[in-house]
């Protein structure tokens, strides 16, 4: 609850975007939300309705159908807020329509007025009697959710001057009414159609930001990184952003108050979404993660816009209800989740993920990628613009070594989910163990490799930078990567929950961390090229006792 008020945030956000940018003759739409007690009670409604006042979003009309019951019964039970004044004090026009939920009249010249508020959001507030006009449920708990059962049913029926002996009636003037509409509407659409191309100055940036991609060859614009250089996976999408914007028209990004932090600032020329400028493409959500959330939704499923919102990767938490709608619509949004690990530093456990990896991972329709450096993070931001449904970027903030392995391979592995950077031997033989990396943790797996080989041990390093996309591969690709028979060590600054069905041992974290700099964690935790070594001698002795003792 409480989402779809967020989304018609986003949705109105979205078409004053485009209307700015392609006119009014391609672009001109009123967005009307209906709301219920419970969603103005849920916390994310808050959260858009503040940001939507700030934005001035004066095509967004919203209906509040105040009846007064939720399930446990009216809503006094737990709730006394005046609606009016708090909207109020968001910066909306409010208006109190009163009784006249059932006067066309009165209800067609209060969404008139909020029409014609150009500058302000509009709610207007209906007082509605659920159950109406059964005698026994009006104004009830039961008439939310329970049945009325077949007598209360046919007295109603009785009541509206329905048929009591039919169980599915429909006047002959309503399917009438319906076609008349259709009609209607389809001549709107034509005509929509038909004063496009001369309204519409650009028409390969129009259909783009319809579509929610980049121009035909955006990618070409990705930068290159130089191997042995150190960036933070952070930095690096950023510029991707950067270096890409221009050729994405849709894209419009933002953070809840961690522009710079998580690398969706478009620059200092980059205009700011608002009232007076319709058309910035840089949003600032504020301190709001569950609102950003959902109103990118909205834009996605609007269509035209292409959303893009970072925040810490632990704050992930807030916004997971959005989050997990945006997985079940499979709508077109990108989020940069940063500050991926216990390698964040000093911030401490409360701003250090651990179960988030294995939690997002779990929520079909979500692509996660992790990636290990520069390359692989330009490679998966190719990926989210260019794939259809939400895709989630696990982002570190410490700086990471830009390997020189991934500057070839990254482009057509990180699509596959898992690839192989060290095979450690000539392809036909198989390695004596299998070290897999995700995200800053490969470094480690690569230089554990080349402590083990001067022992006589060969280790074969996979980056694995996205479950979802491994797991869409075919059996022959994962057996070629990941070969069956052969021990695996998989090495993740995370939970191991979820690892047992690739690994047969991990170095992970499976506590919350701790407060003190960044590289500090990462070795009292484990996470260095000598522990995994380490690791990976233990498993094969482990398994050569084994075969001994069998």
């Amino acid at each position: 609850m409480g989402q779809g008020f967020a989304n018609g945030v986003g949705m109105a956000v979205a078409e004053r975007f485009l209307r700015a940018h392609f006119g009014p003759e391609a672009i001109d739409h009123h967005v009307f939300v209906i709301c219920g007690d419970g969603d103005l009670m849920e916390g994310v409604s808050h959260e858009a309705a503040s940001l939507a006042g700030h934005l001035g979003l004066g095509r967004l009309v919203c209906v509040f159908d105040d009846n007064h019951i939720t399930i446990d019964g009216p809503t006094d039970l737990a709730c006394s807020d005046d609606v009016v004044k708090r909207f109020e004090s968001y910066g909306w026009h409010v208006e109190r329509l009163g009784e006249v939920a059932n006067d066309l009249d009165a209800l067609e010249a209060g969404l008139r007025r909020g029409i014609a508020e150009a500058d302000r959001p509009s709610l207007l507030v209906l007082r509605s009697h659920i159950g109406w006009p059964s005698p026994h449920r009006t104004d009830t708990k039961e008439a939310h959710g329970d049945l009325l059962g077949a007598e209360e049913i046919r007295v109603t029926k009785a009541l509206l001057g329905l048929p009591v002996d039919q169980d599915f009636y429909v006047p002959d003037e309503v399917p009438a009414f319906y076609a008349e509409r259709a009609r209607r509407g389809r001549a709107a659409r034509e005509a929509w159609e038909e004063r496009q191309p001369a309204a519409v100055g650009d028409r390969d940036r129009f259909e783009a930001c319809l579509g929610g991609r980049g121009l035909d060859g955006w990618a070409d614009s990705l930068p290159s990184f130089e191997a042995g250089t150190k960036l933070a996976t952070r930095k690096a999408i950023n510029k991707c952003l950067t270096a890409t914007s221009a050729q994405i028209p849709g894209l419009l990004a933002g953070a809840g108050d961690l522009t710079g932090n998580t690398g969706v600032d478009l620059g200092a020329g980059a205009e700011v979404q608002s009232h007076a400028h319709p058309g910035g493409r840089q949003l600032h959500f504020g301190i709001r993660e569950h609102a950003m959330a959902a109103a990118m939704n909205g834009m996605a499923l609007h269509g035209g816009v292409l959303p893009v919102g970072g925040t810490f990767f632990v704050f992930s938490d807030y916004a997971r209800a959005a989050v997990r709608l945006a997985a079940l619509s499979q709508a077109h949004v990108v989020y940069f989740f940063t500050h991926d690990s216990v390698g964040l530093g000093e911030d401490g456990p409360t701003h250090q993920p651990i179960e988030q990896l294995a939690s997002l991972r779990a929520m079909p329709g979500l692509r996660v990628i992790r990636p290990a450096d520069a390359n692989e993070t330009a490679a998966a931001w190719r990926i989210a613009v260019d794939s259809d449904g939400p895709t989630a970027l696990i982002l570190s903030r410490q700086d990471l070594p830009v390997l020189a392995e991934t500057s070839v391979l990254a482009a057509e592995g990180v699509g596959r989910g898992a690839y192989v950077l060290l095979s450690g031997r000539d392809a036909s033989a198989p390695p004596d163990i299998v070290l897999i990396g995700t995200g800053s943790e490969v470094q480690l797996c690569l230089g554990a490799a080349r402590l083990l080989e001067p022992e006589g041990i060969v280790a074969r390093v996979v980056s694995f930078p996205s479950w979802d996309l491994f797991a869409a591969e075919q059996t022959g690709y994962r057996d070629d990567v990941l070969p069956p028979g052969i021990l695996r060590l998989a090495v993740e600054a995370a939970a191991s929950f979820g690892w047992e069905r690739y690994a047969d041992a991990t170095v992970t974290i499976d506590r919350f961390g701790a407060s003190a700099p960044g590289s500090v964690n990462m070795e009292k935790f484990g996470f260095t090229a000598d522990h995994v070594a380490q690791k990976a001698r233990e498993l094969l002795g482990t398994r050569a006792r084994q075969l001994g003792e069998s």
